[in-house]
Parts: structure tokens; C-alpha cells; sequence
């Protein structure tokens, strides 16, 4: 079964704990701190495999989760590092979160992307020595790995896209052009998912077509496969039309496709077209030219119109080289705009700012910073305590707390989902 969209909890390894330890070593009085730092989480890494052709094994492994790291041990030991959890997946797909947001395109094959890092691993109290510090009793807990819920869709990538209602011809006419073999029959919806072809229009050119399922009308609300299908199309560098020429109302059978295009998500009327009369084998050439007569009243200007047929390639040859420009074109396109995209902004890294709000019961405290030094702290330990307060001291919080009234004993949280809460 083609499957083309899954949705997937995405959980990178946690960061191992940071240990306390002390050297206890015959003839050794007072050895000092030797407790190791904890090992890094593993992360997510999606990998784009041409290997790979649907999104299947989604359906039923909903969860990626990557090993976490070990905590340290004595004698400075660090914690073994989560290893890489390495997700294979189609070339061609996209990764959105819950919000739509693009987060990941992988459209090479060998391509790689981080999609969740594991969690930096904790200090351990060897980590904390110093001239006026000889025995710290502090180690912090590991980082969590990065959870996130997201959304796979893949979208196939073709130069070139075949649209069309059911029974136009699109699959007589890839397996006509093209090494493709896609089944073929005289009925509607025949095909049921996209399929491929490798066409050679002359010796240095080569292109790349996606037979798209029969379109009917409403498809880009989602009626019948259409929304499904209409997600291939949005990667494609140009579109062929084929219209069956025994259809009743051959105008109609073209704006309607044009219709469901425009209505998409993103305008796709706006990609170039080829519009083609198709399986004209034994008709006349007169009702040929009344056909495309007829055609011409609602085609835009401009657009290239041809008639053909895909079972006896009548009309093929001066289609393919047309089409051959017109992709040419699009690709020099596509170059100059990668080209072009210049140097990216470098923006100030925020880490360091942090807010104070006012509540009933105390204040709040959020920031990046303060927020990943609290979750690597052990609210059960004083010594760990004291450090927080020494890092809050050093961040101008506790100057920023003074400011607005805090008083003795009144209640800090942190982090506006609380990570824990300590003492004026």
C-alpha cells in the first residue's frame, strides 16, 4: 500500500546524570572530587534513501525514540553516549511540525538532518573544582533530549507532472515514453498511486515524470485521493494536461483541473503547462483541428497545445522537445535563485535574557539560560541550590527580583512550567 503521510513522535536521547564522588584510595587522605560527567543522548538523524519509497513502516512505529546517555562513574569516568538513532526515509520528504512549520526538506539521496538533538550530559563534581573549592559536593543532571510531535509527507520529485481527469491516458502515456510499467485498464482510478518514469528526449537530456492519479472535481478539498495526489504536483517543474478527446465537453474537462489546481494549497496554475488533446489514433484530422479549436476558447495565450496520442506516439516527439525548453528553463531558474539567496541573517542569541513576573504566591523567573541550568539542577541538594543561586547572582536576577520587592523567604519558580522553586 503507497503511503505518503504519517504522523510521528519524535524523542532524542536524554543527557546522562553528572555523579558526586570522592577518591578513596589506600595511603590517599583526602584525594579530592572524582566524579565523571554523564553521556550525551542520542539524537534523531532522518536519512533520505532513494532504498526507500513509502512512508509504510510509519504507520505502525509511531514513536522514534533515541537511547539516552549513561551517567558518569568514579575515577572521572564519563558516561557512555547514546548512540544515534539513524531513521531511513523516502527521498522527497518533508518533515512539518503540529503547526505546519517546515522544519526538514530532504529531497537528495544521502542527505541527512538532525531532527532532535539528545541532551547534553551533566557535570560531575570533578568538573566543579577550583583554588577556593576544593571539595564541591555539586553534579548536575543530564539535559532531556528534544521531543517533538511532527507530521512526514513525501512528495515525489519530477521535472515533469501528468494531470488530468481519470481515464485521460497518463499512464498509456508513461509507459509509452518512459521505462515505467504502470498498469493500464479502461476503467477510472485505475492508477492508485503515483508512479515514476525515466524519459530520454535526446541524448543530454533526460527527464523525470510522475504519472499523478486521475484528479476529479472538489479533489483539492479532499474529495476522493485528490489532496493526497495534488501533494506530488507541488515539486514538479512544469505539468502536461492530457484531455481525453472523446470526452463530452472538452473545455469543461480542462478547467476543471485547472480549477482544482488553483484551489491548492499553493496556486498550482501557476507552474508552466502543456496542454495535450489526447488518444486522437483514427480520428480525422479535421475533427482534430474542431477539437482543439474548441480547446483554445478557455487555454490561456501562450500556452503550448497539442494533439496526440500515447498509444500510437502520434504528436510525441514535437510534445517532448517543447517540453525539453520549457524544463530547461525552469531549472536555470531554480539555479539562479539558490544562487542568489546570499549570505543568511545572523540574528543575537537570546539565551541570555531572562523575564521576572509578579504572582500571588511569588515571582517567576523565565529565560533560556536559567531555565537549562534549573533542569540540570537537583532541587533535593543544598549545594546544588547554592550554585543555582550563584549563577541567578551572576545573571543580575537576583538584583531584578530586589528591584521589584521581593521579600525574604517569598517563593522563586522557575521557568513558567515550573522546573522547581527556591527561597528568597
Amino acid at each position: 500500500m503507497f503511503v505518503d503521510k504519517s504522523s510521528v513522535v519524535l524523542k532524542a536521547g536524554d543527557g546522562g546524570n553528572g555523579i558526586v564522588s570522592f577518591r578513596h584510595e589506600k595511603f590517599i587522605d583526602k584525594g579530592g572530587p572524582d566524579g565523571g560527567d554523564g553521556g550525551k543522548g542520542g539524537d534523531i538523524v532522518l536519512h533520505a534513501s532513494r532504498n526507500q519509497n513509502t512512508l509504510a513502516s510509519f504507520r505502525y512505529q509511531r514513536l522514534l525514540k533515541a537511547p539516552s546517555g549513561k551517567p558518569g562513574g568514579m575515577r572521572n569516568k564519563r558516561g557512555r553516549s547514546g548512540q544515534d538513532l539513524i531513521v531511513d526515509v523516502p527521498v522527497g520528504t518533508t518533515v512539518l511540525d503540529m503547526e505546519g512549520k517546515l522544519l526538514a526538506d530532504l529531497t537528495e539521496d544521502g542527505q541527512k538532518v538532525v531532527i532532535a538533538k539528545g541532551g547534553i550530559g551533566g557535570f560531575g563534581n570533578a568538573h566543579f573544582t577550583s583554588s577556593i573549592r576544593q571539595a564541591p559536593r555539586v553534579a548536575e543532571k543530564g539535559e532531556e533530549g528534544q521531543e517533538l510531535q511532527a507530521t512526514l509527507e513525501l512528495k515525489m520529485i519530477a521535472d515533469v507532472g501528468l494531470v488530468g481527469l481519470p481515464n485521460a491516458g497518463k499512464s498509456t502515456f508513461l509507459a509509452s515514453v518512459s521505462n515505467a510499467r504502470p498498469e493500464i485498464a479502461n476503467y477510472p482510478f485505475t492508477t492508485l498511486t503515483p508512479n515514476l518514469g525515466v524519459v530520454d528526449v535526446d541524448k543530454g537530456t533526460t527527464l523525470l515524470f510522475a504519472d499523478i492519479p486521475g484528479l476529479i472535481e472538489g479533489a483539492s478539498q479532499g474529495k476522493g485521493l485528490g489532496v493526497e495526489f495534488l501533494r506530488h504536483v507541488e515539486r514538479t517543474l512544469a505539468l502536461v494536461h492530457l484531455i481525453d478527446v472523446y470526452h463530452d465537453d472538452i473545455a469543461e474537462a480542462y478547467q476543471t483541473i485547472q480549477n482544482e489546481l488553483k484551489a491548492y494549497q499553493v496556486d498550482l496554475t501557476e507552474r508552466p503547462q502543456i496542454v495535450a488533446l489526447n488518444k486522437i489514433e483514427g480520428l480525422d484530422d479535421e475533427i482534430v483541428a474542431d477539437k482543439l479549436k474548441e480547446l483554445k476558447k478557455v487555454v490561456p495565450k501562450g500556452t503550448p497545445l497539442f494533439a496526440i496520442s500515447g498509444a500510437s506516439k502520434q504528436g510525441m516527439p514535437e510534445l517532448l522537445y517543447a517540453l525539453k525548453d520549457v524544463v530547461t528553463k525552469e531549472r536555470t531558474k531554480v539555479a539562479e535563485v539558490e544562487e542568489n539567496q546570499g549570505l543568511p541573517v545572523i540574528q543575537l542569541d537570546a539565551d541570555l535574557s531572562w523575564h521576572i513576573t509578579k504572582t500571588e504566591d511569588g515571582f517567576i523567573v523565565s529565560g533560556a539560560k536559567i531555565e537549562r541550568f534549573a533542569r540540570k539542577t537537583d532541587f533535593e541538594s543544598p549545594d546544588a541550590l547554592r550554585r543555582l543561586r550563584d549563577i541567578m547572582q551572576k545573571m543580575g536576577i537576583m538584583n531584578g527580583l530586589y528591584r521589584q520587592g521581593i521579600e525574604a523567604e517569598q517563593t522563586i519558580t522557575i521557568g513558567k512550567r515550573p522546573l522547581g522553586t527556591i527561597k528568597y
